[in-house]
């Protein structure tokens, strides 16, 4: 390229910049319009020195620098707005994690409160398991009378549909093909002894086992229930 056409290389550079320029300021309202006019005036006299041959390629090549300028600016623009947002979700996304384990906690602290309480008052209860005078048979309403003076009141329903569903409050009942024995189906029978050694014909001495049981395993009747509901079993 002659020394002129590189000098109008760069003209035509300037020239081009200057011309968007101008229409920027012109839609605008730029009061530097009239000065951009006239500098693309002359830059257009410039350009005349570069052969018509080339003079597109020269503003072409301007016209693509401006764009890589301005695609640049936008990829900035656009990171910076995406940091932004990652950083203010993951602020949210924080501060909802530590309320939900605060909501958690407490929660877990609540039932294990009322566990306890319902496991006390259980223990309490089934110490009266000597009161009941001691028979050489038991009726269904006898037996539930005395659940009903050793189980927490809340308890009791829950406590009685394991034992519907286990013995029919069958103190004798004997699973043939186990041997699951008593109203809870011990298995075997024979843990029951932890509660006293009348376990075989003695039901205050078996709602003592069951009640303890349920309290050690699950916490309470109730939850002892709710496993059974979900399992069959418990």
């Amino acid at each position: 390229m002659s020394r002129i056409s590189v000098r109008g290389f760069a003209v035509a550079s300037a020239t081009a910049v200057t011309a968007v320029g101008s229409v920027v300021g012109v839609a605008s309202g730029s009061t530097a319009q009239n000065n951009d006019a006239e500098a693309t005036a002359s830059g257009a006299t410039l350009l005349a020195d570069i052969p018509a041959g080339q003079q597109a390629q020269v503003q072409t090549a301007s016209l693509t620098q401006q764009a890589d300028v301005q695609a640049i600016a936008a990829d900035a623009s656009a990171k910076k707005d995406a940091e932004e947002a990652a950083r203010k979700a993951a602020a949210e996304t924080a501060i909802a994690k530590k309320e939900a384990a605060k909501e958690a906690a407490e929660k877990a602290a609540k039932e294990a409160k009322e566990r306890a309480e319902a496991k006390e008052a259980a223990a309490s209860r089934s110490k009266s398991a000597a009161d009941f005078p001691v028979a050489t048979s038991y009726t269904i309403a006898q037996i539930q009378a005395m659940a009903r003076q050793m189980v927490p009141a809340g308890q009791f329903q829950c406590f009685s549909n394991i034992v519907d569903h286990e013995s029919d409050w069958n103190y004798k009942a004997v699973n043939p093909s186990s041997g699951a024995y008593g109203m809870f189906q011990a298995l075997p029978g024979s843990k029951m002894s932890s509660a006293g050694a009348d376990w075989q014909t003695n039901p205050a001495t078996q709602i003592k086992w069951g009640l303890n049981y349920m309290n050690d395993r699950y916490g309470s009747p109730c939850d002892a229930w709710s496993f059974w509901q979900a399992n069959n079993w418990y």
